[in-house]
């Protein structure tokens, strides 16, 4: 391997760059629930959310190397491949270009979008190791949906959401956070293991979170009230991706069987926000949404998501 092209790779191990695939679709989403046709505003949404991701992914590491140093050596920082401060400019860079990008969606994105860069960053340096960090994480990945409404759903002219849009993508925001929060819950074992009943935990509110997308939206307006067929075929795919992991993960809870849980658990994010999309009345957006899983398996097998 060129040191180029070593280099390269640390990156995006730094970067998790095998977990963006799983980002779009918070945009597309909230544009969805939000009723609003994914346009300039979206596509805005969505440059904005990768860009805050990626913030979050180095200021997790950049955080976190000491208690790597010692549990994950093999990590890009303290292995030396990238150096501390760079890890920082970079999260710094991406975290103005994150809240740049919304500004061009109009200030009520821009609002949303400095609420989503100061819960990541408050996460990373402190509330991450606190009781509140599954609850903090999945408030972050809730903004990121709400985001995408809330540009997809503004008037270039005015600059202004339209009234109710933002709104009624809250049950979709809050379904996304709901998985979030299990995730990020079977996570805080993945490197020790031992727990049995954060994966069973876990594991429930992955099904009641697919019983709750697999209907029509309660908001969705009569003229893209979706067939009942594509959310109820679209929510049992999503449980399936991680369902069988987290019983694995609560038969054995080794290390090793949680990291393929919190994994699934990630890669799962895609099929629920189809499922969402779907819901809410927009089969298309479902479907282009389900494109990105292949995508997101091939980078697994290149590059860890966790």
């Amino acid at each position: 391997m060129t040191r180029r092209a070593g280099r390269a790779r640390a990156w995006a191990e730094l970067l998790r760059v095998s977990a963006l695939p799983s980002v779009p679709g918070d945009a597309l989403a909230g544009a969805a629930a939000a009723g609003a046709r994914p346009g300039r505003g979206t596509l805005s949404a969505i440059g904005s959310s990768l860009c805050l991701y990626e913030a979050g992914m180095a200021l997790n590491d950049w955080a976190d190397r000491a208690e790597d140093a010692a549990e994950r050596p093999h990590r890009p920082l303290p292995s030396g491949r990238i150096t501390p401060t760079a890890a920082l400019t970079a999260s710094a860079a991406l975290t103005a270009a994150g809240l740049a990008l919304a500004a061009r969606a109009g200030r009520p994105a821009l609002t949303v979008a400095t609420a989503l860069a100061t819960t990541v960053w408050a996460y990373d340096l402190g509330l991450k190791h606190t009781p509140a960090g599954p609850a903090t994480m999945a408030t972050a990945r809730a903004l990121d949906l709400l985001l995408g409404a809330t540009a997809s759903a503004t008037t270039p002219a005015a600059g202004a959401a339209r009234p109710g849009g933002p709104v009624r993508a809250l049950p979709s925001a809050l379904l996304l956070g709901a998985h979030t929060y299990a995730v990020t819950a079977v996570s805080r074992h993945e490197t020790h293991g031992g727990s049995t009943r954060t994966p069973l935990a876990a594991l429930a509110i992955t099904l009641a979170v697919a019983a709750a997308a697999s209907g029509a939206a309660p908001s969705a307006s009569p003229d893209r009230r979706p067939t009942a067929l594509l959310p109820s075929l679209l929510a049992p795919a999503y449980a399936r991706t991680p369902a069988t992991l987290l019983l694995h993960a609560a038969l054995n809870p080794s290390p090793a069987l949680t990291e393929r849980a919190v994994g699934g658990g990630i890669r799962a994010t895609i099929p629920l926000q189809a499922a969402l999309a779907a819901r809410a009345g927009s089969p298309g957006t479902a479907l282009a949404l389900l494109g990105l899983v292949p995508a997101a398996r091939a980078l697994a097998r290149k590059v860890s998501p966790t």
